[in-house]
């Protein structure tokens, strides 16, 4: 419960952030703003002040701004979406993307100014950091680090074992603190059960035993469990340094993501599947739950992440997104009038149809995983 209160906190947020942009700009270029919803129809109840409807909607994955002759109609009114001149419309539809990377770059600045825990690659980053913990940062599907219920983010406290075997009753643990001696143990163990001692959230009650059966002759690349692990800690900078880090993070977050679609997009139309793993809704509530209880600087630095890709999937042209309104406007401009609204209307709705399709497939993924021993 605690972690879908926060994963509609986070979703709340971000979309308010987003559409905020839409509406401020809007309201600024002097368009009459109808409606500001958070999540999509039907309504469940809606407030009106002034001229705008603040609604809550059914489906709260998501949100609006109803602007006046933004579907291309009253163009007659002075204060419709569709009598302002192209340059203005431009910046209403994407201002919700620039909300959302100064969303994060906001979040990335007081992130490196109190403290973000990152990956310690380095003797000089190591030396600076603080609370060093070894983590898991990938599980690989399958394996038997997956069956044991290990999760990434979880930190490696150590194993148990008495006298060099491994006992179920009495047994001692044996603490690791450095990611060789967790691969000693466990290839010193191979083909064998352990018990690995994790930590998941603060205080006594965040240790938890996991039992795992590594493998012997384990795939090339993978571990005797299937894990990826890294060496971590807390490193915050002046609040001088930290101003240009947070932009600095934004970006590689921003080269990285589209990086990624880049390749997903390829392997799609190569190899006619997705790669690797895409989340939906539950998925991305389950990483949020476990981002959160490991600590406030993991979730800043999700919501974050989060931030940045839903501003980069927006600026996709592809119709339903902002960048395939942008398109149409851009072509607008070119032709010299506007597109025909029936053919926007119709590739909108396909545009949609087909991201509410992905959205049920990937979530059908994300809860097919709860049952999958």
């Amino acid at each position: 419960m605690i972690t879908f209160l926060i994963f509609i906190a986070v979703i709340g947020v971000l979309v308010l952030v987003h559409e905020w942009g839409h509406f401020i700009v809007a309201r600024r270029s002097g368009m009459k703003v109808e409606e500001f919803g958070f999540g999509f129809p039907p309504r469940l109840f809606g407030i009106k002040k002034g001229e705008t409807i603040y609604s809550i909607n059914w489906i709260p994955f998501g949100g609006f701004v109803k602007i006046l002759g933004e579907d291309g109609g009253s163009r007659d009114n002075p204060r419709s979406f569709g009598a302002k001149p192209i340059s203005a419309r431009l910046k209403v539809i994407i201002a919700g993307v620039v909300m959302n990377f100064l969303f994060a770059i906001l979040l990335l600045i007081l992130g490196n100014f109190f403290g973000l825990r990152i990956g310690l690659f380095d003797q000089e980053m190591i030396d600076k950091a603080r609370d060093k913990k070894i983590q898991i940062i990938q599980v690989v599907p399958e394996s038997p680090a997956e069956k044991a219920g290990l999760s990434v983010l979880d930190e490696i406290i150590g194993f148990k074992e008495k006298a060099g075997e491994f006992f179920y009753s009495d047994p001692v643990t044996v603490y690791t603190s450095t990611i060789e001696e967790v691969q000693k143990f466990t290839l010193d163990h191979a083909g064998q059960t352990v018990i690995m001692v994790l930590r998941r959230g603060s205080g006594e009650d965040g240790l938890v035993d996991a039992e795992v059966i590594t493998r012997a002759n384990p795939p090339q690349g993978e571990g005797s469990m299937g894990i990826a692990m890294a060496l971590t800690g807390v490193v915050s900078y002046p609040w001088y340094e930290a101003i240009w880090r947070g932009g600095y993070d934004t970006m590689t977050l921003a080269y990285n993501i589209v990086y990624s679609y880049g390749l997903l997009f390829k392997t799609l139309f190569t190899d006619g599947k997705l790669m690797g793993e895409v989340s939906g809704p539950v998925g991305i509530a389950t990483i949020t739950g476990q981002a959160a209880r490991v600590g406030f600087s993991y979730l800043m630095q999700f919501v974050a992440l989060i931030s940045v890709n839903l501003a980069v999937l927006n600026i996709v042209p592809f119709p339903a997104l902002d960048g395939g309104r942008t398109l149409f406007l851009l072509i607008e401009k070119i032709k010299g009038s506007p597109i025909n609204k029936k053919i926007e209307a119709s590739l909108n709705s396909v545009g949609f149809a087909l991201l509410v399709t992905l959205m049920i497939y990937v979530t059908i993924k994300d809860i097919s995983k709860f049952f999958t021993v």
